[in-house]
């Protein structure tokens, strides 16, 4: 799980996590670099701007491939997509710049910088606030289609594909992004996805799917949020990657980019 949920937010952990290390960072700077406040201010506030922009053009550059089919893509950043070791590198080059007339401090602020990501580097990893899934497998669960059809989401693994379960609502504006990106998804071969529309009546579902041409193999109805509950969901979207045999290997809350998807795929 990559997101929780305080009160009605839903909250990004790498986010969470980054807002955490900064304000670490901050604070330590404070007491252990002796920095005029004003030239602590414009160092600081200077590094979490070049830092940003480091992780977002490595992360682009790393997923070149994916960003090349839709370049304005790399431009929404406030998807997920940030590389902390580019940011790192960035933010040291940025320190060297800003505190060049005070080596002492350069390099005590260096030292931060780089303990400071690394710190977000392995929450990232093992993400100690989501660090289980709420089911290890698909579960036995019978769903209807939008034409009243009952579906077995067990069955799903007889096609011998990878599969992703997406759960989403129409009033939900990042899953209606994401929604063409998915219907791509599921026309490559070895690949079934799953939208599964939560607590809605057939009606709305039906016309935004018409209104907007969407044709998925596998669109179905959830009224009563099962799978809401199973998968323990925060919010919507949610988005679940399941292997051939039906075991859980990813789960992803909040809008899915086109690298989220590329590197689900790859992997």
């Amino acid at each position: 799980m990559n997101a929780i949920a305080l009160g009605p937010l839903l909250i990004s952990l790498p986010r969470l996590y980054a807002v955490g290390c900064a304000l670490l960072l901050l604070l330590c700077a404070r007491l252990l670099l002796g920095l005029p406040q004003r030239a602590q201010q414009r160092w600081f506030l200077g590094l979490v701007l070049i830092w940003l922009v480091g992780a977002r053009v490595g992360h682009v550059l790393l997923n070149m491939e994916s960003y090349s089919v839709a370049p304005l893509d790399a431009l929404k950043v406030w998807q997920p997509g940030y590389h902390g070791l580019w940011g790192m590198i960035a933010g040291l080059a940025w320190t060297l710049w800003a505190l060049r007339t005070r080596l002492l401090a350069m390099g005590g602020a260096m030292a931060l910088l780089v303990a400071t990501s690394s710190l977000w580097l392995v929450l990232v990893t093992v993400s100690p606030l989501g660090s289980h899934f709420a089911v290890d497998t698909l579960p036995e669960v019978t769903l209807e289609d939008v034409e009243g059809n009952k579906m077995a989401l067990s069955s799903l693994t007889d096609s011998g594909d990878l599969i992703i379960v997406n759960l989403w609502a129409t009033w939900c504006p990042p899953c209606l992004r994401e929604m063409p990106l998915l219907e791509e998804v599921d026309q490559r071969d070895g690949v079934s996805v799953v939208v599964v529309n939560q607590g809605e009546e057939l009606l709305p579902l039906v016309r935004y799917l018409a209104e907007q041409q969407l044709e998925f193999r596998y669109a179905l109805r959830d009224p009563s949020q099962q799978l809401l509950a199973l998968f323990e969901a925060p919010g919507l979207p949610t988005s679940v990657l399941f292997d051939r045999q039906g075991n859980t290997l990813d789960v992803h809350v909040g809008e899915l980019t086109r690298a989220d998807l590329d590197r689900w795929l790859q992997d």
